[in-house]
């Protein structure tokens, strides 16, 4: 396993801290189908799902839209706490449906569906745990991306479904 600890300025939108945005580029080159369920205001993948735009909630984008294994890539980049996600549906005036830790493995569930075999997820949070081994994935790297003062890392990691 690759393990590696850089420091960049924090951001709101992930995908735009550089080492962020080289671990993803390097990470889907190569790659046809790339889906983020939680895109924001990032073009990277070319199936993608924003809440502001679509006011298509993630795990419906994922369970009713997204064909079973047909990602060679998944960006899971999703809001890091029961707070954020709160805030999310709040900001585009959603109803908000859960912030049990149930709404995550529901994500994490979803995505090891439609991700192909041999494809990799590439997660980003305060937390490694990924979509995680129980779902047939393979922790294969880990970036950690320190942004100093009081903010937290964040934790990117790489694995592949086996």
């Amino acid at each position: 396993m690759i393990i590696n600890r850089v420091w960049a300025m924090p951001n709101k939108n992930t995908f735009e801290i550089p080492p962020i945005r080289e671990f993803i580029l390097k990470n889907i080159a190569g790659k046809l189908e790339i889906y983020d369920p939680f895109c924001g205001d990032s073009t990277i993948a070319n199936h993608r799902n924003d809440l502001k735009i679509s006011k298509i909630d993630s795990l419906y984008w994922m369970r009713c839209v997204v064909k079973s294994e047909s990602a060679d890539a998944v960006l899971f980049d999703p809001p890091y706490s029961p707070r954020q996600l709160k805030e999310c549906y709040n900001s585009v005036g959603q109803p908000l449906h859960d912030t049990k830790s149930s709404v995550w493995k529901d994500w994490k569930d979803q995505i090891a569906r439609i991700t192909k075999y041999n494809g990799c997820v590439l997660s980003f949070g305060w937390q490694s745990g990924g979509i995680g081994k129980d779902r047939g994935f393979e922790l294969v790297e880990i970036l950690l991306v320190a942004h100093g003062g009081n903010h937290n890392d964040t934790i990117c990691t790489k694995e592949i479904k086996i």
